[in-house]
């Protein structure tokens, strides 16, 4: 063999061109989040209802015009403003014109609010202002009272807090208090004052106020009872002023003197006379006060053009408030009451005309100034596009009205803020505007697109939205039948309903759930769709007794059903959510699933390629078994072939299931304590009678007292092997169980033994504290022999199998005993402390965190897919950095089979003896496994940089070790000698104390006590995802690492166990495996388990220490025994095809995969390195520098995956990095 013929498939594996499209593993939400509900959702949630709706339901209407004779304190121009409520009241005599213009302002305020109670009172005397306010107080109760006040014909109001009124006999002006006033109002009150000088009444108001809350306190103090009105007479009084303290209302005679009572009740008269008046149209220069007058339509019908000025009007001002305005302050004038907010609006156009002729119109609270907000040029621009259409109209009414672009305008507005928008950006002002075109039917469908596109961003918009008042519009949109809307409102709602839950009870009031469960049961909605419609249902259903009874009614469990096997696993996993959210505490809802066979049919889903999926089938069924509140016989049979599934789920990879199957396991234990109090009692005297006597294995013993086919039995069980799981939440929390059966078991003064009740077949009557009827239940209905055989064989080769189970369990610490928590086989019952948690209380929040998916963005491009992210561009940049790395390498591994490899670049001592050692491909550092952690150094610069402790028990050790997503962000894959495997990341941050765990399984949960094993032995692929795993064992078992589920068992055909492994996951499927008698398997994946053994190669005479599968599609197999004999094979072939002796026993072997450089550690305490065609290369015995000693026994050796470096460890912990020589070393 030559050194330049095995050098072809290296450099066809060099082009990699699939290496830029590694997938990255172990990257799901599960994996990167805290399994937890969003904590910071609880801020926007509830803020935007309001704590108190109003409603002004009394109006009194003063009057005070005494017409035909003018106020002495004012002196009048000629010609000076007439109008009252647009009628001139000189045009008829006095009393008639003051009868019609009180008519006239009752109507124009009844159009605000058409059932509020008005009552007038035309220039009156105190005695009658009194009468009124108190009357209409009286009938108010707790409403809102308004009280407008109009002072045109009487003297300005005074310092002292008094406005005017008359005597009996209208000779004098008669002063009425402020204070008085307050009084006879009470609280909560508006008030408009249309007068001048009416700054000076909101300033007075302000004092007697303060005044009259002194009174209060000192009453209070003194121990006497305040009889006043209450001390809330400002925080609840609203207050509206026509001008400023020391100002006029305008004379103007193109005006009506009550300028501000038209501005706050005819809003758009007033707008278009005052547009006019300013000349500032550029579309319709020659508008005249008469051509304003012709505006055709009705107010309320926006499909007019006066109708669509009103709307346009009332969006902008909304617009205009919600910007302007703080948000409480927003939602108590502009959404609290609908009088309120309709004469807040037309006070923002108070301010911006009564500005312009010198007068300051004020209120309390007060507003932000408003009349130069740039929403008023959108408002003139519209006015100017409607008015241009009157020239060519002329009087005709009946002719088609251009409607205005305002709308269309704002929305696309708003679309270019959504293409740039963020949270820390200021709101999109157009929000409001939105809000209004939901009323529009030509609009309503790019609305709600776009409001659901907003609604995305976060939870802040959902927030915004609801806080401008979105919540009512999309509440009244369910009750339309347009098919196009679904998919917007589904959407909208999921995201709503993520954010606050709340609204689940105006769902139900309102029948929106109806609306949900139709959109679910309809075929032709696309799945997303429907999963969003399960998800809002699965809110309306959350702790909420109504809205159960309701989605019940409504046929949700058999729609589910039938929907239960979707493609979509996102729509799975809803489905199984939404039953067990229906099911929870619901004895009604579960036997409708029983007549359904719900159960059965989630079974299904335990089985599920998608993690989630499976943990929300265990969720629903956990809920399915908790919710039965009435014992029978029935009930508990289901519940016990409930609990006898689950058992099979037990060993799923992993642990966001295993965590739900604590749970349900909680609800059973629950359920059947006694029971199970029974079955631990019997366990541990089992245990204690085995320690005692030793361990028998008869035929007697396997038929004891306690079957195997036992469902409390089985159930104990999978308990105590989740309590030994290796994630520790899983652990905690089945820990919790077991502890509260054992306080339970151990307050029981004499449980009857198992044997006394072992032959009765029937169900128990009822899980009470009575001692129990029975133990053995026949095999539910729903599971066959072949499960009950399954159970019976896992629990016989299970890591919690009793003493005594296998041969060998004595003399082997990894055997523990069915009660135990660790290795130790002493009863550790004293230093237990009592539990802290009952079964029941035992519970997870993947409920929580499976719904705050809805209140992220989805419509967004992943930053990882984002090409402008900095996550893309991290990304690129590592693609970029392994790029260089492989070409850097180049040159190595070309001279590599005729150099030197013994130039000692690192060594230091390691914390422990190195197990396994690992060179991360494209970082400076190599990580190295000891018994009970990893250390993590840089071998270019000789410093550690972390130690990881693996968290293990302190019976087993770390035996394999591999990168994850070496290319990207790495992950360190740890697997110790129990069969678990864990795997860490940011396993460098704070000297490796703030790792975290990504995730942890048993990748073996039958490990074979030997005396000489190799413990877990792994090969992580990359390419596919997939763990291949062996050791101790008689099997190989591949894992599917993105669906967390194991794939296949291939039983290796050996009585020994399993030391190595390689594979080839670009095209052959091959499976290598070396074995402890010397052989070296071959097994082609593809095919069944019972027949993809396709070659065993027999020609070791001892026990393989390595095998290596060179890549490309004419690699050859490398192995190499510990009697010193390294064999090359081609697959093809039973015979090898060269091989050459090392001279010398061997414990260690490594192959270069890219270089011709094959290393032996020999156990002659030295490292010989040989080129493929058995050239010696170097050979190293003693460490460099002045007096070196002698290296250690080696324990593991690993090359880099790219440059000519071998790492190697040895017995005596020194861990070094060798090179080749410096002139052909990387620069």
């Amino acid at each position: 063999m030559t050194a330049e013929s095995p050098l072809s498939p290296y450099e066809d594996g060099e082009i990699d061109p699939q290496v830029w499209q590694l997938p990255v593993a172990l990257n799901e939400a599960r994996h990167c989040e805290s399994i937890t509900g969003c904590n910071s959702l609880a801020q926007h949630a509830q803020s935007w209802r309001m704590k108190e709706r109003m409603k002004t339901v009394s109006v009194a209407l003063v009057l005070c015009l005494n017409v035909g004779v003018d106020p002495p304190d004012i002196v009048k121009t000629s010609p000076c403003a007439r109008l009252e409520c647009w009628i001139d009241p000189l045009s008829m005599n006095g009393q008639k014109a003051l009868e019609t213009i009180g008519a006239q302002l009752q109507k124009q305020y009844e159009r605000w609010q058409p059932r509020a109670r008005y009552k007038q009172s035309l220039d009156p005397t105190v005695e009658e202002v009194k009468k009124l306010c108190t009357s209409l107080r009286r009938n108010a109760k707790e409403e809102r009272v308004l009280f407008h006040y109009n002072g045109h014909g009487v003297p300005r109001p005074t310092i002292n807090g008094e406005i005017w009124v008359f005597n009996k006999n209208y000779t004098q002006y008669i002063p009425l208090s402020i204070y008085d006033l307050q009084t006879w109002m009470g609280s909560p009150s508006i008030y408009v004052y249309d007068c001048s000088n009416a700054m000076m009444i909101v300033d007075s108001f302000k004092q007697f106020a303060t005044q009259r809350e002194q009174e209060q306190e000192s009453t209070t103090v003194n121990g006497g009872h305040w009889s006043g009105s209450g001390s809330n007479t400002t925080k609840h009084c609203i207050q509206l002023a026509a001008c400023g303290a020391n100002e006029l209302l305008p004379m103007n005679p193109d005006l009506p003197a009550d300028l501000f009572s038209s501005c706050l009740t005819t809003p758009i008269k007033i707008a278009l006379k005052w547009y006019v008046l300013q000349n500032t149209s550029k579309l319709v220069p020659g508008l005249t006060l008469e051509m304003v007058d012709k505006i055709p339509g009705q107010l309320n019908d926006r499909r007019t053009m006066l109708g669509e000025l009103n709307w346009i009007f009332t969006a902008i001002t909304d617009t205009i408030a919600w910007n302007t305005l703080p948000r409480e302050l927003f939602q108590k004038l502009f959404r609290q009451d609908l009088l309120v907010a309709s004469l807040f609006r037309n006070f923002l156009l108070a301010e911006r005309i009564m500005r312009s002729y010198n007068c300051t119109p004020a209120s309390s609270p007060k507003l932000p100034p408003t009349y130069q907000h740039p929403m008023w040029q959108a408002w003139d621009l519209a006015l100017d596009l409607c008015l241009r259409q009157l020239p060519q109209k002329g009087d005709d009414d009946g002719a088609v009205v251009a409607h205005s672009p305002f709308f269309a305008e704002q929305l696309t507005a708003f679309q270019v803020w959504l293409s740039y928008g963020y949270e820390e950006r200021r709101p999109p002002e157009q929000l409001p505007i939105v809000l209004q075109v939901l009323l529009s039917q030509v609009h309503r469908l790019r609305a709600l697109d776009l409001l659901g596109k907003f609604l995305d961003l976060g939870p802040w918009a959902v927030s915004l939205a609801l806080s401008v008042g979105i919540f009512p519009y999309v509440l009244k949109l369910l009750q339309s039948s347009a098919r196009e809307l679904r998919p917007l409102l589904v959407f909208i709602w999921a995201k709503i309903l993520a954010v606050d839950s709340s609204c689940q009870a105006d769902l139900v009031k309102d029948n929106g759930h109806k609306y949900f469960l139709s959109v679910l049961s309809d075929s032709y909605m696309p799945a997303d769709h429907r999963t969003m419609a399960a998800f809002v249902l699965s809110m309306i259903v959350n702790d909420y007794r109504q809205g159960q009874e309701a989605a019940l009614q409504g046929s949700v469990i058999s729609i589910c059903l039938e929907q239960i096997t979707d493609s979509n696993p996102r729509f799975r996993q809803w489905l199984a959510l939404c039953l067990g959210k229906v099911w929870i505490n619901f004895d009604n809802a579960r036997w409708c699933g029983v007549r359904d066979s719900a159960h059965e049919k989630l079974y299904n889903l335990l089985s599920d390629p998608c993690p989630e999926v499976r943990a929300a089938a265990v969720y629903a069924l956990g809920a399915f078994i908790s919710s039965s509140s009435e014992r029978t016989d029935h009930a508990n049979n289901i519940d016990l072939g409930v609990g006898m599934k689950l058992t099979q789920v037990g060993s799923d990879g992993s642990p966001l299931v295993r965590k739900e199957l604590a749970v349900a396991f909680g609800a059973l234990v629950v359920q059947f304590e006694t029971h199970f109090a029974a079955v631990a009692c019997q366990v541990l005297d089992d245990d204690k009678k085995e320690l005692k006597h030793g361990p028998m294995v008869t035929s007697e013993t396997a038929g004891s007292a306690i079957s195997f086919n036992n469902v409390y039995l089985s159930v104990w069980r999978t308990l105590l092997q989740l309590a030994m799981d290796a994630h520790p939440e899983v652990a905690e929390m089945a820990k919790a169980i077991v502890n509260s059966v054992k306080h339970r078991a151990s307050t029981n003064a004499k449980p009857k033994p198992m044997q006394s009740i072992q032959n009765t077949n029937s169900a128990p009557s009822s899980p009470s504290n009575k001692p129990p009827v029975q133990m053995i239940i026949g095999t539910p209905p729903q599971n066959n022999g072949s499960t009950m055989e399954e159970s019976k064989n896992r629990d016989l080769h299970s890591p919690s199998r009793q003493p005594g189970s296998h041969p060998h369990s004595v003399q082997f610490p990894r055997s523990r005993k069915m009660f135990d928590k660790g290795p130790s086989h002493k009863d550790d019952k004293d230093d237990e402390p009592p539990p802290t948690k009952i079964a029941g209380d035992v519970c997870t929040e993947f409920f929580q965190w499976s719904c705050s998916y809805f209140a992220k963005p989805v419509m967004r491009l992943s930053e990882e897919k984002d090409p402008e992210s900095g996550l893309h561009q991290e990304r690129d940049f590592r693609l970029f950095r392994n790029s260089r790395v492989r070409q850097e390498a180049r040159e190595e591994q070309t001279r590599a089979g005729f150099n030197r490899l013994d130039d000692q670049v690192f060594v230091n001592r390691n914390i422990g003896i190195p197990s396994v050692i690992k060179f991360h491909p494209y970082q400076s550092y190599l990580a190295v496994g000891d018994k009970e952690g990893v250390s993590i150094w840089d071998w270019e610069q000789g410093t550690k940089l972390s130690y990881l402790n693996n968290e293990n028990p302190k019976h087993s050790r770390i035996t394999a070790m591999d990168f994850v997503n070496a290319h990207d962000k790495s992950l360190l894959l740890c697997g110790s000698d129990d069969g678990a495997v864990r795997i860490w990341r940011k396993y460098m941050e704070d000297e490796g104390k703030g790792k975290e765990l990504v995730t942890t399984f048993q990748a073996l949960s039958d490990m074979l006590p030997l005396t000489r094993g190799s413990g877990l032995v792994t090969e992580w692929e990359q390419e596919t995802g997939m763990l291949i795993s062996s050791g101790d064992v008689r099997i190989i078992r591949i894992w599917d690492t993105q669906k967390e589920l194991k794939l296949q068992d291939i039983p290796t055909g050996a009585d020994s166990c399993v030391t190595s492994l390689s594979c080839d996951s670009s095209g052959r499927s091959l499976i290598i495996a070396g074995c402890g008698d010397g052989t070296v398997r071959l097994f082609d994946r593809r095919l069944a388990p019972s027949e993809c053994r396709v070659m065993t190669l027999q020609e070791h005479g001892s026990m393989v220490v390595k095998v290596h599968l060179q890549k490309g599609t004419e690699g050859k197999i490398v192995s190499a025994s510990t009697g010193g004999d390294i064999r090359f094979w081609d697959p093809r072939f039973t015979e090898s095809v060269s091989n050459f002796p090392t001279q010398t026993s061997l414990t260690s072997m490594e192959v270069h995969p890219r270089a011709d450089v094959i290393a032996c550690g020999a156990l002659n305490q030295s490292i010989v390195v040989y080129n493929q065609s058995g050239d010696n290369l170097s050979t190293i015995k003693y460490h460099e520098g002045f007096l070196g000693q002698r290296i250690g026994t080696i324990s593991c050796l690993a090359f880099h995956p790219y440059f000519v470096k071998l790492a190697a460890g040895s017995t005596d912990s020194f861990v070094s990095v060798y090179s080749t020589p410096a002139s052909t070393r990387r620069s």
